[in-house]
Parts: structure tokens; C-alpha cells; sequence
């Protein structure tokens, strides 16, 4: 599940990985778009299938109530560095899913990463130090792949 408030990237990584491309043109996911993505989680272990749902930030907490979460291996929680709300909301999500799904993998995405600079960076919550982290750009494409690779290497340590 690719979860976070709207604008903050997450269709734009999703396009980055299965495509390999970036469009500036902001068109807000509706609903939910479903990708599928092989990725090996490491130079030793199989190929694995990513089924990717990319969610509409509007869903809030309410996403916790959706079927489709149910079947859910793991949540990559998107935020947006420019806009520290998201970062807040990001450590809610990530609580959120916890809760629904315990024992599952959550891994936060702070993407835009591209866009910091020292004078700019933000101070990341307390909760950013106890989940994995991947400071990404989809529209460089610098560590999105890396990032997936992680969630796998998580959905697969944990057997689900």
C-alpha cells in the first residue's frame, strides 16, 4: 500500500519504478491504481511480485476501513519534505497501519528529496528513527528502486 496526503508523490514514485518516468503534470490518483512489479529483494533470493496500490491521499485514517487493506504485506508511507504536515501525518498513517495489520512491514518514502538543500532540510519526526527511511526523488529517480527493494526485503524476512 502506498499511503500518504495528497501532492506528496506517491503515484509519481510508482510511476518512476514500474516506467521509469516523471511527468510534471499533478493529476491526483482517484480511487486507487494497482501495478505490479517484480523485484528481487536480493542478489540471492528470488524474484518477488510487488502488487503496488497506489491510494488517493484523500482517504485519511479511513483508508484502515477498506478491504483491500486487509490482504496488505506492508505500507511504504509517502511524505513530503517541503510541507512538514505531511511528515506529521506520515507517523499517524504509519500508526494507523500498525494497528490494522500488526506485525506487518512499514517503510517511509520522504520523497522531493531532490528539492532539499541545507538551509531547507527538515527536521524528520522521532518516529522517522524507528522504521526504515529512503530519502528519494521520483523525479530524479534517485533511490526509488532502492526503496522498493527494501519493502520486498522486509515483506520476505517476514515471510507474508
Amino acid at each position: 500500500m502506498l499511503l500518504g496526503e495528497i501532492g506528496v508523490g506517491k503515484s509519481s514514485l510508482a510511476q518512476r519504478l514500474m516506467f521509469n518516468r516523471f511527468s510534471g503534470q499533478y493529476k491526483p490518483t482517484i480511487g486507487v491504481e494497482v501495478y505490479r512489479y517484480n523485484v528481487s529483494p536480493d542478489v540471492t533470493g528470488e524474484p518477488m511480485a510487488l502488487i503496488l496500490w497506489d491510494t488517493d491521499g484523500n482517504f485519511g485514517d479511513a483508508i484502515f476501513q477498506h478491504v483491500y487493506l486487509k490482504e496488505a504485506a506492508a505500507a511504504i508511507i509517502v511524505a513530503d519534505p517541503l510541507r512538514p504536515a505531511t511528515l506529521d501525518t506520515a507517523v499517524r498513517l504509519a500508526e494507523g497501519f500498525a494497528s490494522a495489520r500488526p506485525g506487518r512491514a512499514i517503510h517511509f518514502i520522504v520523497n522531493k528529496w531532490d528539492l532539499i538543500t541545507p538551509a531547507n532540510e527538515p527536521v524528520l519526526p522521532p518516529a522517522y528513527k524507528s522504521r526504515p527511511l529512503n530519502k528519494a526523488s521520483a523525479l530524479s529517480g534517485t533511490d526509488v528502486v532502492e526503496a522498493f527493494s527494501h519493502v520486498a526485503k522486509a515483506i520476505r524476512r517476514r515471510g507474508l
